[in-house]
């Protein structure tokens, strides 16, 4: 029987230090990110969604950087910089004065590895509390070339066997060394103490722990997690498979939720998307971070969120985007190329081609023409324009903020409009028509005599 894991109090331990000179970038690789959030931010997430609570974040290049990312309203965590790189087993003492506070369980993960979920995580501890000293964390593979071999027998864990050191019978194993590991937290710090670093780079390897805690009476087991969820990042090419496997997680999982997805692997969700049931996305969608789709709307191809709510079964795009601050109300639509950005569209309102709406406020069922734009900036401070309710707003309207049109008003086509419009109004905001009759032909001429004129000069 399983003994209680919640009743057990938990450090995990973050390694973060690498000088990530593989990705050739100016900042830390555990920085780069995956759907929009800095893929240590995930692992930080998978552990406060398995129920850990306190962290020691080991770290190196760009700490302070790499600490504001980790930051989880969920944990607790500390920071223990890593000045040698000498091997995995060296890093984890880094954080030697957090071990010592005495936990009764240590998770040791990586801060690369954004596509970990809690599940395995929660079996190592589980390992733990039926009494293991050590439960590595491994997967299968159907090619295991370049990983370390678990050699398992009858359930124990006998040793960590690096391909290049494995016989052949060894190399046919396809159960291999995810690199995570639990600890019993009262052992960890002698059983580490005891690795050494008798190998030809002279570092000190975590994995050596398994052999460690067997020669002194322990016991060490493995679980299993899938193989993507182990996936680490050292170049850009892996940060676009993580990414690539990331989406089609969370696409998935979306889907199995009730949304439908035309041709889903051309959309692209961020770490915080939220798309309820019955919604649409066709494709070429890119939702940036802070997305929240309600049930029943429709986002059409080629168009771009972030910072948005789409109220239910509005209509998006195609070709729209929606800017930081756009709220959409129940029933809306927003039409192709129009861009929303800091405003609210009241339930039923349309604003259907080639507008910009900044800064504003759109009452329910209100009609914005075609080429319509709040002129929302004067080159210093922005400014709001409000429309009411049942309003129409004219093709080719300019609103000069700060403005307020009322309920029910009408502006004509063509119109720029720099003061208030009373409720229920008509407002021209245009210079009256005249028409000069022969003029064209005056025109033409002239225009003719001007290119007949160039055309000789270049002889």
């Amino acid at each position: 029987m399983t003994a209680d894991r919640t009743k057990r109090t938990c450090l995990a331990v973050i390694l973060a230090a690498g000088e990530s000179t593989r990705m050739k970038s100016s900042k830390s690789k555990v920085l780069h990110p995956v759907a929009n959030r800095p893929m240590i931010a995930h692992v930080v997430d998978a552990l406060a969604r398995a129920g850990i609570a306190d962290i020691a974040l080991v770290l190196g290049r760009d700490a302070e950087k790499v600490e504001a990312a980790a930051k989880n309203a969920a944990v607790k965590s500390t920071v223990h910089i890593q000045t040698e790189r000498l091997g995995t087993a060296h890093a984890v003492l880094a954080a030697r004065e957090a071990i010592a506070r005495g936990y009764d369980d240590l998770l040791v993960v990586f801060g690369d590895t954004p596509l970990i979920t809690e599940a395995p995580l929660i079996a190592a501890r589980e390992g733990l509390a039926d009494g293991a000293d050590v439960v590595v964390i491994g997967f299968e593979t159907a090619d295991p070339t370049g990983y370390g071999r678990l050699i398992v027998e009858n359930g124990e864990l006998l040793a960590i066997r690096e391909h290049k050191d494995a016989t052949e019978t060894e190399r046919a194993i396809t159960y291999c060394n995810g690199g995570l590991m639990a600890i019993d937290g009262r052992k960890a710090l002698d059983l580490i103490g005891r690795i050494g670093n008798e190998n030809a780079k002279g570092e000190y390897y975590l994995t050596d722990i398994v052999e460690v805690a067997r020669a002194s009476g322990g016991r060490a087991i493995a679980v299993a997690a899938p193989e993507e969820e182990l996936t680490g990042c050292n170049t850009r090419a892996e940060l676009a498979v993580i990414e690539r496997l990331w989406q089609q997680r969370r696409r998935h999982a979306m889907m199995i939720e009730g949304v439908s997805m035309i041709a889903p692997e051309t959309v692209f969700l961020s770490y915080d998307t939220e798309i309820g049931r019955d919604a649409t996305i066709e494709p070429n969608v890119v939702f940036g971070p802070g997305v929240t789709v309600e049930s029943g709307a429709v986002i059409h191809s080629f168009s771009h969120l972030e910072g948005a709510h789409v109220g239910a079964d509005a209509e998006i795009g195609p070709y729209a985007r929606l800017r930081p601050g756009a709220k959409l109300g129940d029933g809306s639509k927003v039409g192709n190329f129009t861009e929303i950005k800091k405003a609210e569209v009241g339930a039923g309102a349309k604003v259907n081609h080639l507008s910009y709406i900044g800064d504003a406020f759109i009452g329910a069922h209100t009609n914005v023409g075609a080429g319509t734009i709040t002129c929302n900036y004067d080159g210093i401070n922005k400014h709001i324009t409000r429309i009411g309710s049942d309003a129409f707003i004219g093709s080719n309207t300019s609103l000069v903020a700060p403005v307020t049109v009322g309920n029910g008003a009408y502006i004509a086509s063509g119109s720029v409009i720099t003061a208030d419009v009373p409720d229920d109004a008509v407002a021209f905001g245009r210079a009256r028509q005249e028409n000069k009759e022969g003029r064209a032909v005056l025109i033409r001429e002239r225009n003719q005599a001007i290119k007949d004129a160039k055309k000789k000069d270049a002889r």
